[in-house]
């Protein structure tokens, strides 16, 4: 959110206007918020989750007022520095709004080669000559969606003098190439052997450095200032080549502006960055976390460990959840902390209601592998209760003058009734696996509660619809359903939806005791459904997704959407490269086919099966002077497609190597160039039909829903354990206490925050983690025994 917006120029105040917020990697948006009605405090409320392509400097936020018919006015951003994030990961701040300079906005570095040489005067002095080549830069940000006309000029500066000269300009490229060489004389006061005929050149080389800033040639306009880097001449030695990387920094003159006025925006940031180790440092590791179903007692093996220490923490138990689900070992031990939860529960009627180990591990996995199920089974309804908008509320006290609550009701109900009978008509495309685990829960309900008939159905329906499916209908946009957060009155509608459905799903597990709901207006809307038989219903959706009959495979899968979005495409056929040869399209691939269409929601002018897809990968920008363009090799020829970002980009990279992944006429080599003037431009193969020149990516993961990285949900693991050593040494002291004095009960009460039922056992596991750790930290030290300093 943001409060306090200040005035921007124009007509205008900016409580008058909307606003929206922007996300950028340095100078490249990758999301945008919705835009808020008139505020000069809006609540924007959105969540976003990105995996980060490229290098970058900055993380920022920009808040633009939206114009009418003028371009959007740039109110106030806040930039994070990439070194900063850190401090504040899982924290939530208010951070004041700076102003939006042109001379502050910059991205990419230069690679720069200098050197400083003696050299003898005509005078008979010894002098200094020194050479400046200004081999390359990259990451140079887009100019209007487009690539620059970048230059860059290289100065001399001291007190007393300012050579500057300019290399020529290269046309439409992020990544120039200029290999241009420079020369300016340099003098040092203290060489001279006789008093010099030029004392205002006297310069001490301690005050001298190299200043180089790249520039977007406008032409007609203004150039743009694309950012600058400074060298103290002083760190050249005589006759040495300096040759190095340099980022490129704001201008060291940008006007500093007050910022007081312009409001705060506020942030919340969860930031992990990971040094990830070769496969085979985590083996130990790995190999300890995996033979935890073995163990017995489940709580004395290493993944029960890891859950006990971080109970506080949801989202600590998703690497190790992962893990166990690429291995298949995770039915396994989700059983085995199921079985240990249910001896700990002494009522039927509150099964599996806490934030225990089993309950997370569960929704963590239903979330990884029900992803295209809850696609499959909510979009459909989720996207038309959205854009239909019509009005459900049916709280009196919430009603607005006009409403008419019958109407309403009937909304609702209809509603209901579609998501209601979308989820119990959904069980064919329940995964195997998720049949698995609620067959195994349902199992260890029964054997644990004898007497009670409704506790087999109560075990699987307060996963499948308490913190399943009515949590992905409460909030869509988590689930990627929608885009974005559902408008407020939207946001109601699916708050009522997701209540009901909860209700309605607990029928065929608990006695029905109407009585018991808190709203009276809910009850005079739930005993609608009654008559609807919806208790059987719901008895026999939860018999299909948890009985021992095995679901038929060779059933036709559904179409499940995995991305759609708008993007460039070439043309086909066309030789020329000209800008109009780029198309507008939409973009959207599902598990079966790759289509496009004119826009969201036309017929596709092109449908392409996946299962014809014979490589996808990244297109060098040189092919067409554009950033972020990837190929889909066909037999044909390729579709050549520019993504909006360049982490639009990397997902359908992702995506759509997935689906081709298992291709039987995958390729093994492809051209990462374009075929134009009779040749390959990246290896200058003069045959069209020339194997690639380049190996592709490869890709090992048969399963689309497990494209798990095991080596990188291994170091999430360790760098977990590594943050909480003390957790550990505090669970092994327990242990060894319990074991030597088989202690008093206060002594238990004092270690109560871990489970310990066999201390011993419990003891062994703690040492064999600490042994791994203590190796897998050696193996980080002596990686980062040399730190990158800037410029090296």
């Amino acid at each position: 959110e943001a409060k306090n917006l200040g005035p921007v120029s124009g007509p205008n105040r900016l409580k008058d206007l909307c606003t929206f917020c922007t996300i950028s990697l340095d100078q490249e948006e990758v999301f945008r918020t919705k835009v808020f009605d008139k505020s000069i405090t809006p609540f924007y409320g959105e969540d976003f989750f990105f995996e980060i392509p490229r290098p970058f400097q900055f993380l920022s936020f920009y808040v633009y007022a939206k114009g009418v018919f003028q371009r959007d006015l740039p109110v106030g951003k806040v930039s994070i520095r990439k070194d900063d994030l850190c401090k504040y990961s899982g924290k939530d701040d208010w951070f004041n709004l700076q102003p939006v300079d042109p001379n502050t906005e910059v991205q990419g570095k230069v690679h720069l080669e200098m050197r400083l040489n003696e050299v003898i005067t005509d005078h008979g002095s010894t002098g200094q000559h020194l050479l400046v080549k200004i081999i390359e830069c990259k990451e140079l940000p887009l100019i209007s969606g487009q690539n620059c006309d970048p230059y860059a000029t290289v100065s001399l500066v001291g007190p007393a003098r300012s050579d500057q000269k300019k290399t020529k300009v290269k046309k439409k490229t992020s990544n120039p190439y200029f290999e241009e060489t420079f020369f300016f004389e340099v003098t040092r006061s203290s060489s001279y052997s006789r008093k010099s005929q030029f004392p205002v050149e006297e310069e001490d080389i301690e005050k001298l450095e190299i200043r180089v800033d790249l520039w977007n040639n406008e032409n007609l306009a203004q150039d743009v200032f694309l950012g600058e880097t400074r060298v103290p001449v002083k760190i050249l030695q005589s006759d040495h080549i300096h040759k190095a990387w340099y980022l490129l920094q704001p201008k060291g003159t940008g006007s500093k502006s007050k910022s007081d006025d312009l409001g705060q925006l506020r942030l919340k940031l969860t930031y992990i960055e990971d040094t990830v180790l070769p496969s085979t440092c985590y083996t130990p590791l790995c190999n300890l976390l995996l033979k935890s179903p073995d163990v017995k007692p489940i709580s004395a093996s290493a993944a029960h460990i890891l859950g006990d220490i971080f109970r506080e923490r949801y989202e600590a138990a998703l690497p190790m959840v992962r893990l166990l689900l690429y291995h298949s070992r995770f039915v396994p031990f989700v059983s085995a902390v199921a079985a240990l939860e249910l001896d700990n529960t002494q009522e039927a009627n509150t099964i599996f209601r806490g934030n225990s180990l089993a309950t997370r591990c569960i929704d963590d996995m239903m979330k990884i592998v029900g992803k295209s199920y809850l696609a499959v089974t909510l979009k459909p309804v989720i996207d038309e209760i959205c854009d239909s908008n019509k009005t459900c509320e049916i709280d009196p006290i919430k009603l607005k003058e006009g409403d008419n609550v019958e109407v309403n009701k009937e909304n609702l109900q209809v509603y209901v009734q579609k998501v209601f009978s979308s989820i119990t008509q959904s069980s064919s495309n329940c995964p195997p696996l998720m049949c698995d685990v609620f067959r195994s829960l349902r199992h260890l309900a029964c054997k644990r509660f004898l007497g009670d008939p409704h506790v087999q159905y109560s075990a699987v329906s307060s996963f499948v619809f308490l913190r399943f499916f009515a949590v992905a209908v409460l909030s869509p946009h988590s689930f990627q359903l929608r885009s974005h957060h559902p408008d407020p009155e939207i946001a109601r509608t699916l708050t009522l939806i997701s209540k009901t459905i909860q209700t309605l799903g607990s029928w065929g597990s608990l006695s029905k005791k109407l009585s018991s709901f808190k709203e009276s207006y809910m009850y005079d809307f739930y005993k609608s459904f009654q008559e609807e038989k919806c208790i059987e219903k719901v008895k026999k959706f939860l018999d299909e997704i948890s009985s021992n009959v095995s679901k038929e495979s060779s059933r036709q899968e559904d179409a499940v959407v995995l991305k759609e979005g708008e993007v460039q495409k070439r043309t086909q056929g066309k030789k020329n490269f000209s800008k109009r040869n780029f198309k507008k399209r939409w973009l959207r691939v599902t598990n079966r086919e790759l289509s496009y269409h004119k826009r969201k929601g036309k017929e596709a002018l092109c449908t392409i099966s996946v299962k014809n897809i014979q490589a996808v990968e990244k297109l060098d920008e040189s092919a067409f002077n554009r950033k972020n363009m990837f190929q889909v090799v066909l037999s044909e020829k390729p579709l050549y497609v520019q993504a909006g970002n360049c982490v639009e980009a990397s997902e359908w990279l992702e995506i759509l190597g997935q689906v081709s992944r298992c291709n039987e006429g995958r390729l093994t080599t492809y051209h990462s160039s374009n075929y134009t003037g009779g040749a390959w431009q990246c290896c200058k193969n003069q045959s069209s039909n020339a194997p690639g020149c380049k190996p592709c990516t490869i890709t090992m993961l048969a399963n689309l829903q497990l494209d798990i990285d095991c080596d990188r949900e291994a170091e999430r693991i360790f760098s977990l354990l590594s943050s909480n050593e003390s957790k550990l040494q505090n669970m092994e002291d327990a242990c060894a206490s319990m074991a030597v004095y088989q202690g008093p009960q206060r002594e238990q009460e004092e270690y109560s925050k871990f489970t310990i039922q066999e201390p011993k056992e419990t003891f062994q596991t703690l040492k064999q983690l600490r042994n791994v750790m203590e190796e897998l930290q050696r193996q980080h030290n002596s990686r980062n025994n040399i730190t990158a300093q800037y410029g090296s």
